[in-house]
């Protein structure tokens, strides 16, 4: 880290501590999806705080530069309910495909690979990964709240609107918005807190879950990832597609945080960090951590080196003392944020090019399946084999790289496999 100067100290630390202040809610935040996954909420913020933690501090350390890692949003969604979820895997046979995933990604940042994989899948399909994540989180976080249930004569409809549940949902996710649009420092953190405040108003408020922290969430702290299906087919299959979004998700984020900050040549620092702190995710038991886009908030407060990124992570552990609290916000202060992340992911929809439906029919296909079939893999599979039999039909097979035909080919032997089973 290069020697700071009496005024770069106060500005890093300040930066440090806005990062803490903007990203903190993804304590509750992923302890609440991961709980579907089968695990305690108090257990998975444990979880998530020390994977925070770990990734921020060496991010600071190895790369040097402020950006801070905490379990990303849609990946975390990808972990509960496509991988343990659907596959019917446990919670720590989810985590050994965290860590296998992890280690994949591991290795295309220390080798020549990553660049390979980058050329090799056309920025339409990613952006349709990007796309469906987010229709994934505004469905999830609709359902959460109660704004939208199962219908009697269509798949959804409109939730009670009288009951209490779904005003506090409204009125959070209305504070939700006009806190993010104004630009509000701590936006989600302050949403989270004011929709507990409405659900205490309301009734509906579960103090019992916060009287203290339980003895189950620190005796079995870890839960440690098993490789039992190791063996099978169906374990390849849920590491593909978390595999390729740890890859491409990280990449660009960083990219572009480090565009901002003209280091450029950090890349590599950045992004192998980046892979070895998903790799101890699944050690920690959560799902793994990516560049948090709110890295963006602290270049914003100007600072420059890895000190900023390891004030957030000290401050990480200050949350430990806050669990019994955060066990008491309910699923309706939550679901405002899964809402406004899931719609800042689906403005990639504008990097579509619509003029070009050999590109933009595989979008719409991964886009629009993920959310349909409630699996992330499932809707990434239909964009995947859909592109090259496009591409090969209208006789564009240079487009077609060797990489691309095997990821497609692989998701069409699942497929192929589901059809049988």
């Amino acid at each position: 880290m290069k020697q700071l100067n009496n005024q770069q100290w106060p500005t890093e630390v300040i930066a440090g501590i806005i990062g803490y202040l903007t990203t903190v809610y993804i304590v509750a935040v992923n302890s609440s999806i991961l709980s579907e996954a089968g695990i305690g909420r108090e257990q998975a913020m444990i979880a998530t705080i020390l994977a925070s933690l770990f990734g921020s501090m060496l991010i600071g350390v190895w790369a040097k530069v402020p950006i801070i890692a905490i379990p990303g949003m849609g990946v975390n969604v990808l972990f509960a309910f496509s991988i343990v979820q659907q596959y019917n895997f446990s919670y720590a046979e989810g985590l050994g495909v965290v860590v296998v995933s992890s280690a994949i990604f591991l290795i295309t940042a220390i080798t020549p690979l990553g660049e390979s994989f980058k050329q090799a899948v056309p920025d339409s399909l990613k952006h349709g990964i990007t796309i469906g994540l987010g229709l994934f989180l505004v469905l999830i976080g609709l359902e959460n709240g109660g704004l939208i249930v199962s219908g009697d004569y269509s798949i959804v409809t409109l939730g009670d609107f009288s009951s209490p549940t779904v005003i506090v949902s409204l009125l959070s996710l209305a504070i939700g918005i006009l806190l993010f649009v104004k630009n509000v420092p701590a936006n989600f953190l302050i949403t989270m807190i004011i929709g507990t405040w409405f659900a205490s108003m309301f009734g509906i408020l579960d103090t019992e879950k916060g009287t203290s922290l339980s003895v189950e969430g620190v005796t079995d702290l870890f839960v440690m990832p098993e490789f039992d299906h190791i063996g099978q087919l169906t374990f390849w299959i849920a590491v593909l597609p978390l595999s390729i979004v740890l890859i491409f998700e990280s990449m660009g984020l960083i990219h572009g945080q480090l565009n901002m900050l003209d280091r450029t040549n950090s890349f590599k620092a950045t992004n192998r960090s980046s892979a070895v702190s998903a790799l101890m995710s699944g050690f920690f038991g959560t799902s793994p951590t990516v560049p948090a886009a709110e890295s963006a908030a602290v270049i914003a407060s100007k600072a420059r080196t890895g000190l900023a990124s390891m004030v957030t992570g000290a401050l990480f552990l200050l949350t430990f003392f806050f669990i019994p609290y955060i066990s008491m916000i309910p699923a309706n202060a939550i679901s405002p944020i899964l809402i406004i992340v899931g719609v800042l992911m689906m403005q990639n929809i504008k990097y579509i090019k619509i003029d070009d439906l050999t590109e933009a029919f595989p979008t719409f296909l991964i886009m629009f399946m993920i959310p349909f079939t409630y699996s992330i893999a499932d809707g990434m599979a239909f964009g995947f084999i859909a592109y090259p039999i496009i591409k090969l039909v209208t006789r564009q097979k240079e487009q077609l790289s060797p990489i691309l035909i095997i990821i497609s080919t692989l998701f069409l032997i699942e497929f192929f496999i589901k059809a049988l089973i």
